[in-house]
């Protein structure tokens, strides 16, 4: 039987949320952007619970295998402590909330400060959440260790009668492979680009910076196909990316079929200067952006992007100099197309964007304005 895999990316405004279905079923969410103002059936944004909750209820389950919060931004965890059943505390269990089998999130995560004001902020009742699951040692993958967080977790075991190591087994390093899914088996493999451990030792921690990037490696009837999500990161932490992913000579985990552009198309994941007209990448960008593969797709998770002259001015992202940029190394490794969530089908009702990952290469499939689905298929992706 063939395999099939699918990735989706939600229109959810400047804000982040896609989804992992493998041919097996398992299902992986990265982020969760729920904005209120979808709810109104008037608005461009997708009504996010209720799509997930209907595609849930399709596949007669009520939960996610993974949940991966890239970092606790506002448009990237927001809605979601409304949605999600949370184990911390029964207020926010109980019927019609989504289950998470287990939760990804990096170590800043856990370290978050907070006023007394901000206790019921979303970011907040995330890291409870995290801690909870670290403590009790089930339901949780921390991705990275910094000393801060080993500090803190010590004391707290050794009061529950546990080794310091107890939890040695739920953090993972940058530049391995994460446990639980494997290509043999699943059809898919993630291997840990980002945090590194000075994210969070040294100085104040930059949730960008600290944020997870994952480069995900399906294999479809033996064949490999590589899709880099990158959250939020800046271009100074890419540059850190491809530089030590080089050293340790792990080069094909730089590959990509299909990017999905950090920072809602902001020119800071490229350079620290936008440009007048096109944003200029800095050396080690420029060479990650080069590792494209022939047909591969770029995706903005983001509001429309426009080539209006009014757009050049624009302080806050998505940024047309960054777009100009992204379209030009497209254009230079053979790819295929650039896609804005909120421009798919069309501005006024965008609905997800769909990648099928097949023996037969990478399809994007699309509706229509009529309603009628399109099927673009690129050439077979290399082997596995």
């Amino acid at each position: 039987m063939a395999e099939t895999h699918s990735i989706k990316f939600y229109p959810v405004g400047n804000g982040d949320t896609s989804q992992i279905i493998l041919s097996g079923g398992r299902r992986v969410l990265l982020d969760f952007c729920h904005r209120p103002k979808a709810e109104d059936d008037d608005t461009p944004e997708i009504d996010l619970k209720r799509q997930l909750k209907d595609e849930l209820s399709a596949a007669e389950r009520n939960n996610f295998d993974v949940v991966a919060f890239t970092h606790a931004d506002l448009d990237h965890i927001q809605g979601s402590t409304d949605f999600f059943e949370l184990e911390h505390a029964a207020i926010y269990q109980g019927e019609g909330r989504v289950k998470i089998t287990e939760l990804w999130v990096p170590a800043a995560m856990l370290l978050e400060e907070a006023e007394k004001d901000q206790q019921q902020e979303e970011f907040v009742l995330l890291r409870q959440e995290a801690r909870h699951r670290l403590l009790e040692g089930k339901g949780i993958l921390v991705f990275s260790r910094p000393k801060a967080l080993v500090d803190w977790l010590t004391p707290k075991l050794e009061a529950r009668g546990e080794p310091a190591n107890a939890r040695d087994h739920l953090f993972i390093d940058a530049g391995t492979v994460v446990p639980g899914f494997t290509l043999k088996n699943d059809g898919v493999e993630f291997f840990c680009h980002s945090p590194f451990i000075k994210h969070c030792d040294e100085g104040d921690i930059i949730r960008n910076s600290a944020a997870l990037v994952f480069n995900v490696r399906f294999r479809a009837d033996g064949r490999d196909y590589d899709f880099l999500a990158v959250g939020d990161a800046e271009w100074c932490d890419l540059e850190d990316i491809v530089g030590i992913t080089k050293f340790h000579k792990n080069d094909d985990r730089l590959r990509w079929n299909l990017y999905n552009i950090p920072h809602h198309c902001s020119y800071k994941a490229l350079s620290d200067e936008k440009g007048d007209r096109e944003t200029t990448p800095k050396p080690l960008v420029k060479e990650l952006l080069l590792h494209g593969q022939p047909d591969a797709y770029l995706v903005s998770s983001s509001c429309p992007i426009p080539n209006l002259r009014s757009a050049y001015s624009e302080i806050q992202p998505p940024h047309i100099q960054a777009r100009n940029c992204y379209e030009r190394y497209l254009r230079a490794i053979g790819g295929r197309r650039f896609l804005v969530t909120m421009e798919e089908p069309n501005e006024r009702k965008p609905a997800p964007i769909v990648f099928e990952v097949a023996y037969g290469g990478i399809t994007l499939e699309r509706s229509r304005i009529m309603g009628a689905p399109a099927i673009v298929s690129s050439v077979p992706p290399r082997a596995g």
